[in-house]
């Protein structure tokens, strides 16, 4: 169910591209931006740009991120491009702001879909991921920054008035998206469960984060049970979310809002 959700979801991706943005010269946001500009100035193919581009960040991501999350934004990056390269570019509409508007909420459906699939894009996203994970970044603020760059070669390559039409897009993505998904940059978790060692040895094995271990007794059945409690970030819950239900699917999970992290986000380095 999780394979076909990418399938869709990165569908949904290359429709609002090649149906809507890349027919109007606009851009979407992310490594799919420059794939999109490399296609419309360079005899290259948009789908094979988004390939070559992402392929060495995924292969960086393995390494480094959750090897389930890689490996699901790698199919979605092979469909994307797949779908980019064999999709016919076509103008749905003519208008360009309704193109940009319309194309931007597709793109956000899509990324938004992939994302609950516990996947991405690829792109920035895996490029954020690391820069916040190794630096404690806020991700956000990074993502924007790298989206800037996209809009500002937009406008000297093509006009300015496509580059605030990529502006339009990028910001309807991110709204859709954030609906599609979650707006909340780091989530707390509480995990109580029977099983608590082999819980934290398969949390710890899969996961960039480290983990708080207390001791509890049901209230009820008076029986003794550990208490996990790990903060992560948005792009990590379903991930996180599937790995808990792989060792005990009767675990009690209380996922809140975190306002702000202190001290060290990220699991310490081993000396």
């Amino acid at each position: 169910m999780r394979m076909f959700g990418i399938i869709i979801g990165s569908l949904i991706v290359v429709a609002g591209f090649n149906l809507f943005l890349i027919p109007h010269e606009v851009l979407s946001s992310g490594m799919s931006g420059i794939s999109m500009i490399l296609g419309m100035v360079t005899p290259l193919n948009t789908g094979l740009a988004n390939f070559l581009l992402n392929f060495p960040l995924l292969i960086i991501g393995y390494k480094m991120l959750g090897k389930k999350f890689v490996l699901n934004s790698i199919f979605s990056v092979l469909i994307i491009s797949v779908g980019l390269y064999l999709v016919p570019v076509h103008e749905i509409a003519k208008d360009t702001i309704l193109s940009s508007i319309f194309g931007g909420a597709l793109t956000g459906l899509g990324v938004g879909i992939v994302f609950r699939c516990s996947g991405s894009t690829g792109g920035f996203d895996i490029i954020g991921m690391i820069v916040a994970r190794k630096r404690d970044f806020p991700i956000g603020v990074l993502l924007s920054g790298m989206n800037a760059v996209v809009i500002v070669i937009s406008g000297f390559l093509f006009n300015w008035d496509s580059a605030l039409n990529t502006l339009v897009s990028i910001y309807v993505t991110g709204k859709v998206v954030d609906t599609i998904y979650t707006d909340h940059a780091k989530l707390t978790l509480m995990i109580i469960t029977n099983k608590g060692e082999e819980m934290r040895q398969h949390l710890l094995s899969n996961l960039y984060r480290g983990l708080t271990i207390m001791d509890g007794v049901g209230g009820y059945s008076n029986d003794k049970r550990n208490i996990l409690v790990t903060v992560i970030s948005r792009y990590e819950l379903n991930e996180v979310k599937n790995l808990i239900a792989e060792v005990d699917t009767n675990a009690f999970v209380n996922i809140t809002e975190t306002i702000e992290v202190m001290g060290l986000f990220h699991r310490p380095s081993p000396q």
